[in-house]
């Protein structure tokens, strides 16, 4: 939870948006949980019958056919998309083309679909690493643990596009997105992961 604030304002002041699927979460910049720190979470579902989310931004040393058997060689990191069913396998893309049945998040974004039809594309190299993004486990909250987190300061909301999403480069995205922000906002991109540095 952030105590400090230059502008004298809580991040729930600051946050114009509301949360909705389709928008990031982004971390304070001193949240020190192990799972959420400088963290940015696509919400995938929200709704009072509860909250998925992915992190886009924590990359796992591990390869999908490390992780599926008989699993075609792909080029792309496997994601940790939060702590809940952290054995199961999830995946978000935009080629509704050519994989069934995944869920539209925003335009341009689908969130799993027909698994097979994936596997197929990839052995057929009809799909690229930079068209779907894979994760194992998702972050999820009921709707008023959000909303209580929401009011403690934990999170900022902001908008986010496919691109960004499916990026391999997530090195740099929370600060990109924070960065992308209001002023006010903006600002605390540059701020150090651990304030006594400053």
């Amino acid at each position: 939870m952030m105590d400090f604030n230059p502008f004298k304002k809580r991040i729930s002041e600051l946050n114009k948006l509301s949360p909705k699927k389709g928008r990031v979460l982004v971390s304070e910049p001193f949240m020190q949980d192990e799972h959420f720190k400088r963290s940015v979470v696509l919400l995938t579902e929200y709704g009072e019958e509860g909250i998925v989310g992915f992190i886009l931004n924590q990359p796992l040393k591990i390869k999908l056919n490390e992780i599926l058997d008989e699993f075609p060689d792909f080029d792309a990191p496997v994601f940790l998309g939060g702590p809940v069913q952290a054995q199961n396998l999830f995946y978000l893309h935009n080629r509704n083309d050519i994989i069934d049945d995944g869920i539209e998040i925003m335009e341009g974004l689908y969130w799993n679909g027909d698994f097979e039809k994936v596997k197929k594309a990839i052995e057929n190299k009809d799909i690229s690493s930079n068209e779907i993004k894979f994760f194992l486990g998702y972050s999820g909250w009921d709707f008023d643990q959000l909303k209580d987190e929401l009011d403690v300061n934990s999170w900022f909301i902001q908008n986010i596009n496919a691109k960004q999403v499916l990026s391999l480069k997530t090195k740099k995205l929370w600060k990109e997105v924070l960065s992308n922000a209001d002023e006010e906002v903006s600002l605390m991109a540059k701020f150090p992961e651990n304030p006594s540095l400053n």
